[in-house]
């Protein structure tokens, strides 16, 4: 969803940069054909200044780059902290249209870092259609409310399976319409629903998003619409 969306609004002109929060999962640099790269980080008097990835228009920092990938992060809050804080504040983004942060399910220490170290012009909140999920998202949506973050709406992902070989014929593997139900019981905008299909899988695996592989597909369009919504909201937010 993250790296779709960023490449999305890349696509459309803006100035795009990723920041990979999910430090104890970093997937991201994958995501992106970033898995053998890596980012610069000089010493300067100032202190370290990171000099980010880059990929089809995006900008990244993820954990990922700064472990080897078998080694798993066994850290406490404070160093998570830390680490999310440099991320935001000793990396060269530049000029920037949109940062996009890619944080880890639930509640926990990277979200509470993001809403205290920088003003935030929107949350969005991703879920699958089916009740042990939705449950999830409602307290991630409520906590982000909590800290006074705006939800800018709720994003239904792997909405429905589309075979291969019948394009024409969807599955609702994960129930069906629950990411709609929740959007009308919370008054939270639905920003659009993300089948899942095998392509968007492969190219999450190889480092092609499907938004730049198939933009035709049913997923990319969806994830294009996406995109276009956080913009619109985005810039409705600023002007307010």
């Amino acid at each position: 969803m993250a790296v779709n969306v960023a490449v999305a609004l890349a696509q459309a002109g803006a100035s795009v940069g990723l920041i990979d929060a999910d430090i104890y999962g970093p997937n991201a640099p994958t995501m992106l054909g970033l898995s053998n790269a890596s980012v610069i980080v000089r010493q300067t008097p100032q202190g370290e200044v990171i000099e980010p990835a880059f990929n089809y228009g995006v900008k990244l920092v993820s954990m990922g780059f700064l472990i080897d990938p078998d080694q798993p992060v066994i850290w406490r809050g404070p160093m998570l902290n830390g680490v999310i804080r440099q991320f935001l504040y000793q990396t060269q983004w530049g000029d920037l249209d949109y940062l996009i942060v890619d944080m880890p399910p639930g509640t926990g220490d990277a979200q509470l870092t993001m809403a205290q170290a920088v003003p935030m012009a929107g949350a969005v909140i991703v879920t699958t259609p089916q009740t042990v999920a939705l449950l999830d998202a409602r307290r991630g949506l409520r906590m982000f409310q909590q800290l006074q973050v705006p939800v800018l709406g709720i994003v239904e992902n792997m909405s429905y399976f589309i075979p291969p070989d019948l394009p024409d014929r969807s599955y609702d593997i994960f129930g069906s319409k629950g990411g709609e139900k929740t959007s009308q019981e919370l008054g939270i905008p639905l920003l659009g629903c993300i089948p899942l299909e095998i392509p968007l899988r492969q190219g999450g695996d190889r480092g092609v998003p499907i938004v730049i592989e198939f933009p035709e597909s049913a997923s990319a369009q969806a994830l294009t619409a996406i995109a276009q919504q956080i913009a619109a909201r985005v810039s409705v937010a600023a002007l307010s």
